[in-house]
């Protein structure tokens, strides 16, 4: 299993920008590692993804250009800069770890494809 920790969130204004970390540790399976993010009253949402062993990215129709995720060398710890920032990106972020080649952007961004799950970030942006 892995434990995954997140930190980084905050309250911001519309316009503005946070990082998002994810630190990961225990079993070493995984070779996609997740955002999700979920609003009161709303489904979980896939924001952004990455492949872990060969580094393609996959994000969101909503925070495409605005988002960017990344990874460190040691693949143990992965980001999420946060640009641009709505109100409607306000929510509990989610880090996720799973086991899968996806085929396509929306399985990489299907909830139920990863296996471990972050206790989450809260994430407020006010107008």
């Amino acid at each position: 299993q892995v434990q995954l920790v997140e930190s980084g969130g905050g309250s911001v204004q519309a316009g503005g920008s946070l990082r998002l970390s994810c630190v990961a540790s225990g079993d070493t399976y995984r070779n996609m590692m997740g955002w999700f993010r979920q609003a009161p009253g709303k489904e979980r949402e896939g924001v952004a993804a990455i492949y872990l062993t060969g580094g393609h990215k996959y994000y969101g129709d909503s925070v495409k250009g605005r988002f960017t995720i990344s990874r460190d060398s040691g693949k143990t710890t992965v980001y999420l800069q946060m640009n641009s920032l709505k109100p409607e990106d306000t929510g509990t972020y989610y880090c996720a770890a799973g086991s899968f080649v996806p085929a396509s952007d929306i399985k990489a961004l299907t909830a139920d494809k990863y296996r471990d799950w972050g206790q989450g970030t809260q994430v407020t942006v006010s107008s």
